[in-house]
């Protein structure tokens, strides 16, 4: 009589008694999922927005504390010696805006504004233009717009829209990666590949084919192509060092927190304080202001999101290094088995004869 043993990768069934565990954990991921989407946007507002007051001492310090009272916690107030410094503050994202004042009474204030930055800071200061004027009778406050959107993109709205697919798309692309390809090295091309080929072929979709970002295409594409990259090796790196469970924390920091507090649609100072910073440090987030800066600013204000996705990048380098060199379970690492022999000495083990 033989008999053919277990495969020790066959599991039994969960049964029944798995259900309401199964229940109550697919809710709470659901109520944390929706909390993590829902809560910046019902907090969103202007927190601490940097933004200047110009021109002389006498005529800027009564208006900003003015702005200070009408919008109380919403402004962060500095007073600049005149419109063009406050115009190059805005250049090199610094400040949101400006309100520029002069030393002649009864003249209306002007207002500069960056609605490339933020379209949400750039409507609440329009909104509060006419407050602006010397007297009820006297001229509204002139409005000036120094970054303005495209105008198939006059509110932001399609460059907010692709927050998610440039998140996810660093995501999926790590999950198909390490399930179709068994050797590190082609992982790691195909990795690169995409970032690379990805990073152009999005940027080419926003600006020719949707026309919601400007700038230099080339720079444009390489800063995407950075971010898309950085995603997609912190979460190659997670699988290679923790398998499964590292892909469910790469969706967690990716997808559930990443994403929502992205800053992408108004600026990390919309959302409520703490929450904005904390998501510039998170690829998305980063990967928003890069994107942000190359397509509108020249490239002013990348330098810590290109030192934060530098640092994921690096990480997830390391990790997948580390977990590679580690090996996966039964895998060399040109694909094939770590054992040429093994399938020989379990073909026979595979059936048992008992006497």
């Amino acid at each position: 009589m033989s008999r053919t043993p277990q495969s020790p990768s066959t599991r039994a069934p969960l049964g029944w008694r798995a259900v309401p565990a199964l229940v109550a954990g697919l809710t709470l991921l659901l109520v944390a999922m929706l909390t993590a989407f829902e809560l910046p946007a019902v907090h969103s507002g202007p927190h601490k927005v940097p933004i200047a007051v110009a021109g002389p001492q006498r005529a800027a310090a009564p208006l900003a504390e003015k702005l200070d009272r009408a919008r109380p916690g919403a402004f962060d107030i500095s007073l600049v010696d005149d419109a063009r410094t406050a115009q190059q503050r805005i250049d090199d994202r610094e400040i949101y805006g400006a309100v520029v004042v002069g030393g002649t009474p009864g003249t209306a204030p002007e207002v500069l504004v960056a609605g490339a930055a933020s379209p949400p800071v750039a409507a609440t200061l329009r909104g509060l233009a006419p407050a602006l004027a010397p007297t009820p009778a006297g001229a509204t406050a002139v409005v000036r717009d120094l970054h303005p959107l495209p105008a198939a993109d006059p509110n932001g709205v399609g460059l907010s829209a692709g927050a998610l697919p440039l998140v996810l798309g660093g995501y999926l692309a790590a999950i198909l990666i390490v399930t179709l390809l068994r050797a590190p090295a082609q992982r790691a091309a195909t990795a690169f590949g995409f970032a690379l080929t990805g990073g152009f072929a999005l940027t080419a979709l926003l600006r020719y084919g949707f026309d919601v970002i400007g700038g230099n295409y080339l720079l444009t594409s390489l800063a995407v192509a950075f971010s898309t990259a950085a995603t997609c090796w912190t979460i190659m790196g997670l699988r290679a060092l923790l398998g499964g469970p590292g892909l469910g924390l790469g969706a967690a920091m990716m997808i559930f927190l990443g994403n929502p507090l992205s800053g992408l649609a108004g600026g990390p100072e919309w959302l409520p304080s703490g929450w904005g910073t904390f998501g510039q440090f998170l690829p998305p987030g980063a990967g928003g202001t890069l994107l942000r800066s190359m397509a509108f600013f020249d490239g002013a204000g990348s330098g810590r999101a290109l030192l934060v996705l530098a640092a994921w990048l690096a990480g997830g380098l390391a990790l997948f290094a580390y977990g590679t060199r580690r090996g996966e379970p039964g895998a060399r690492p040109d694909g094939g088995p770590a054992d040429p022999r093994a399938s020989e000495r379990e073909e026979p083990a595979a059936q048992v004869s008992t006497p």
